[in-house]
């Protein structure tokens, strides 16, 4: 008479202690991760509208009553909402594009004109979504248009892209290192860990500055300034890595992509301006990695002598938190062995 088959508990639990079982977590882990990767990029970029677009309006309170009939004819041409700010005189609006408080200056004219006056370099996509509806929009509502950019684009990043890919790269290789330094070098202590990460923090943003700058003349660049950024977002993003491995094992790569690339790339602002962005998205994203990093690179390129310090605080804040609990629980965890 033949053995009866054990049982399913028993099958089961031969399962998860085999090397089949994580295989197939991990089976599955991909391809939901492709799904949602290729949903929350799509859900952020494919389909931009604009929300709420700081405007400043520059002129007598006469003049901007001949405008009103074009700011009505905007907001229902965009669906949105064009908070104005009122300027007394151009030169204040002016100082207000440089400190990237607003996107646009509207300066109406008693003679019936209005002149859009865009900032491309505060971003692209919101410059060239008002390029579009301004001169409709004022043919509709019987109102001349004339349309200026008071900060253009560099003509080798025409799209203003160039600060997403070179972001997107250095926070993809911040963590990408640390999880090679983790498999192919696992003897390495806490601080021999962050020294080594620190070092090809520092020559990878090197190099993608190069590359962008130097051979391929992209975007010029502040270089040791855009240098620096890129520098700490690498290290930055390998800290939140390691701050996930302290806490998840061999999963960390499960809430560090979910962090930074799910999350955090395309609410960045990068490809996509945050007043085009889904409102969730555009709130969160200056408050990750990506997000700050792409600001402080952005200010640093097209708006230099008006940075701001929040990015490099949120930036900070990311990179001394990972490392804090990186070195603290490590070494506890040492003491214990």
């Amino acid at each position: 008479m033949s053995k009866p088959h054990g049982t399913v508990t028993e099958k089961w639990r031969s399962f998860t202690r085999s090397p089949f079982f994580p295989a197939s977590v991990l089976v599955l882990i991909i391809a939901a991760a492709a799904g949602l990767f290729a949903g929350s990029y799509t859900y952020a970029m494919a389909d931009p509208t604009p929300r709420h677009i700081p405007t400043a309006v520059v002129g007598s309170a006469q003049d901007q009553r001949q405008a009103d009939a074009f700011v009505t004819g905007m907001g229902k041409a965009l669906g949105s909402l064009l908070e104005l700010s009122r300027y007394r005189t151009f030169g204040q609006a002016r100082q207000a594009v440089e400190a990237q408080k607003v996107f646009m200056i509207l300066r109406p004219h008693t003679t019936g004109k209005v002149e859009m006056n865009l900032a491309g370099a505060a971003g692209s996509s919101v410059a060239e979504v008002l390029r579009q509806a301004g001169p409709k929009v004022g043919e509709a509502v019987g109102v001349r248009v004339s349309v200026k950019d008071l900060k253009p684009l560099g003509k080798g990043d025409p799209r203003g892209l160039a600060i997403f890919y070179i972001t997107l790269a250095a926070v993809i290789i911040g963590f990408i290192g640390a999880i090679q330094l983790n498999v192919n070098v696992p003897a390495l202590g806490p601080p021999q860990r962050i020294a080594f990460t620190l070092a090809y923090a520092l020559l990878g943003g090197f190099g993608i500055a190069a590359m962008v700058d130097w051979l391929l003349g992209a975007v010029p660049m502040p270089f040791v300034h855009s240098w620096l950024i890129l520098s700490l977002t690498m290290f930055t993003s390998a800290m939140v890595f390691l701050m996930f491995d302290t806490f998840f094992g061999r999963w960390a790569m499960i809430p560090t992509w979910g962090l930074l690339v799910l999350l955090g790339n395309p609410s960045s602002g990068g490809a996509v301006s945050w007043p085009l962005l889904p409102s969730l998205l555009g709130a969160v994203g200056r408050w990750l990695p990506p997000g700050a990093s792409v600001n402080a690179q952005h200010t640093a390129v097209y708006f230099p002598g008006n940075a701001h310090v929040q990015p490099y605080l949120v930036l900070a804040a990311w990179a001394l938190a990972g490392t804090t609990v990186f070195w603290v629980l490590n070494k506890r965890a040492a003491g214990r062995d």
